[in-house]
């Protein structure tokens, strides 16, 4: 686990045949408040546990799970984090948290012959992606993670219910997947994703002041470069209307 901020560090996906996300946890250490963003592939909870607890932190003030979206590749391990830390909330956009309280796994394997694949590979039954969801969430909520404030960014395109989350004081944007360093985007082809959303998604966080870019994979960018996010949105324009 690396600390990015005093109130933010990282835990970096350890990538299988199948990426495994980035973690974020957040919140400001004395508070015993903190906030897990996302969770990983499966098999990966252990990992994810033990890299908080190696920085000291005890897994009580562990008290919510945020979902930047429900992809395989970020909810994997969830049912083994929240068997770790029972007592954390779940919190989901309201998209995607709907269709997980149904068990409708559309958006976590985003393709039929992907979830034929993983399940059979990974050993995954039915059903396994179904939880009850402690607050939906919307794009324009305010929410307070540990004496940090952070704004909720609904950013559609990659899947429908896509969030960001923007600490204003410190410029630091969370996207899930929807932009990566390199110039790159995530991926408009899976259930529930749209090309023209995401160029629209694009564009809203490239008004935003970023100086840190904390990316659901790839690599982290501790200094943005100005209209980063605007430039990578003109070069995928094109493949996005």
């Amino acid at each position: 686990m690396k600390q990015i901020t005093k109130e933010v560090f990282f835990i970096p996906g350890q990538d299988d045949m199948i990426p495994d996300s980035h973690v974020y946890l957040i919140g400001n250490p004395s508070s015993k408040d903190l906030t897990l963003v996302d969770a990983g592939l499966m098999g990966k909870g252990k990992y994810k546990i033990e890299s908080i607890q190696g920085l000291g932190f005890e897994l009580t003030d562990v008290k919510r799970v945020i979902m930047t979206h429900t992809h395989l590749d970020h909810i994997g391990c969830l049912g083994e984090i929240l068997e770790a830390v029972p007592h954390a909330e779940l919190w989901v956009h309201t998209h995607e948290a709907e269709l997980l309280e149904q068990g409708d796994e559309r958006a976590v394997y985003g393709m039929d012959m992907f979830q034929s694949m993983c399940q059979a590979q990974y050993g995954i039954r039915p059903g396994a992606f179904k939880f009850r969801v402690d607050r939906k969430l919307e794009g324009g909520d305010t929410l307070d993670l540990g004496g940090t404030e952070w704004e909720v960014l609904h950013i559609p395109g990659h899947s429908a219910g896509s969030i960001g989350l923007y600490n204003r004081h410190d410029k630091i944007l969370i996207p899930g997947d929807t932009v990566y360093a390199d110039y790159a985007i995530g991926r408009f082809d899976l259930y529930g994703a749209n090309g023209a959303q995401l160029k629209e998604s694009l564009l809203g966080l490239a008004e935003l002041e970023v100086d840190i870019l904390l990316p659901g994979h790839n690599r982290i960018v501790g200094a943005v470069p100005a209209g980063y996010i605007l430039e990578t949105a003109k070069q995928w324009g094109p493949y996005l209307s």
